[in-house]
C-alpha cells in the first residue's frame, strides 16, 4: 500500500511539473512561480544593497529606456537599476527586475546593441529557466530552503541558489545556462527586439564585441556566466528574417525606440 502510495505521488509530482517554453519546448518545472519570484526580489534588493549604484542619471535613462520598450512588449511592471561596475554584463531575474552594469553600457554603440543583451536575459524570465533550473536540482521538501537561503548568500547553499537564478557570480559561484536555455534565450531576445523596433541585426555585431573584448583581456562577466557557443550567431542568423519582418511590422505599428546614449 505505502509503494502504491508513493508511486500515485511521484506519477502526481511528474504529471504536474510538465511545462512548456515560449519554444515549444517541453520542460520539467515543479517549484511555484511565486517562490521564484520571490528568490528574485530578495537577491535583487540584496544586490542593491551591497553594490553601488551608477550615479550616472544618462546611463540610468539610457537603460531604462532601452529596457522599458521591450517589457512592453511582454507586459508586467519592471524595476531596472544600473549598477556601476566595469564588467560586461547584465541580467534579468524573475520577479521582473533587471540589472545593467555600466561597463556593458560603455561597450554598446547603440541602442539596438543593448537591446540585444536585455533580451536576451528577459527570454531567460519568460522561459523561466531559473525555475526550471532549480526544480531540477532540488527536491519540493528544499524549495522552501532555497527561497530563504537567497538572504544568505555566504551560505553553500545560498550561493546554489544565487548560481541557479544567474547571479551567483557576483558571489563567486559561477552555474552557466545550458546550451539549450542560452539558445532558447537568444531566439526569444532576437524577436522581443524586433517586436519592440529594435534593428535585431545589431544583435550579432554586439556578440562580436564581446568576443573581441574578451580577447582583450576585458572582464566580461556576462560571458563567463552566459557561455558563448560557435553555434550562437549561426543560430542568430538562422532566425533573423523573421526577426527583420518583426520589425518591420512593428514600425508599420510606429513602434521606434529614440533612446540615446
Amino acid at each position: 500500500m505505502l509503494k502504491k502510495t508513493l508511486l500515485t505521488a511521484v506519477i502526481a509530482l511528474m504529471t504536474g511539473a510538465c511545462a512548456t517554453s515560449p519554444t515549444g519546448r517541453s520542460q520539467f518545472i515543479f517549484m511555484p512561480d511565486n517562490q521564484v519570484d520571490q528568490m528574485g526580489l530578495q537577491a535583487f534588493d540584496s544586490m542593491k544593497s551591497k553594490n553601488p549604484l551608477s550615479q550616472n542619471q544618462r546611463y540610468s535613462q539610457f537603460a531604462q529606456c532601452v529596457a522599458y520598450s521591450l517589457t512592453r512588449e511582454v507586459g508586467g511592471q519592471w524595476e531596472v537599476v544600473v549598477f556601476e561596475d566595469d564588467t560586461l554584463n547584465a541580467f534579468a531575474l524573475p520577479g521582473n527586475k533587471i540589472g545593467v552594469h555600466s561597463g556593458l553600457i560603455n561597450l554598446t554603440d547603440n541602442q539596438d546593441q543593448l537591446a540585444a543583451v536585455i533580451g536576451h536575459e528577459i527570454g531567460h524570465v519568460l522561459s523561466r529557466h531559473s525555475n526550471e533550473r532549480l526544480s531540477q536540482e532540488t527536491a519540493v521538501s528544499t524549495g522552501l530552503s532555497m527561497v530563504q537561503a537567497v538572504t544568505q548568500p555566504q551560505t553553500a547553499l545560498g550561493q546554489t541558489a544565487l548560481g541557479l537564478l544567474g547571479v551567483g557570480a557576483q558571489y563567486g559561484v559561477i552555474l552557466p545556462y545550458s546550451r539549450i536555455h542560452e539558445t532558447e534565450a537568444d531566439t526569444i531576445g532576437l524577436d522581443l527586439m524586433a517586436r519592440a523596433g529594435f534593428d535585431p541585426r545589431q544583435s550579432i555585431n554586439l556578440w562580436l564585441k564581446m568576443e573581441k573584448a574578451a580577447q582583450g583581456g576585458q572582464p566580461i562577466e556576462f560571458m563567463s556566466t552566459h557561455p558563448s557557443h560557435a553555434s550562437r550567431i549561426d543560430n542568430l542568423n538562422q532566425h533573423m528574417n523573421q526577426a527583420l519582418q518583426l520589425r518591420q511590422q512593428a514600425w508599420n505599428m510606429g513602434k521606434q525606440p529614440r533612446c540615446a546614449k
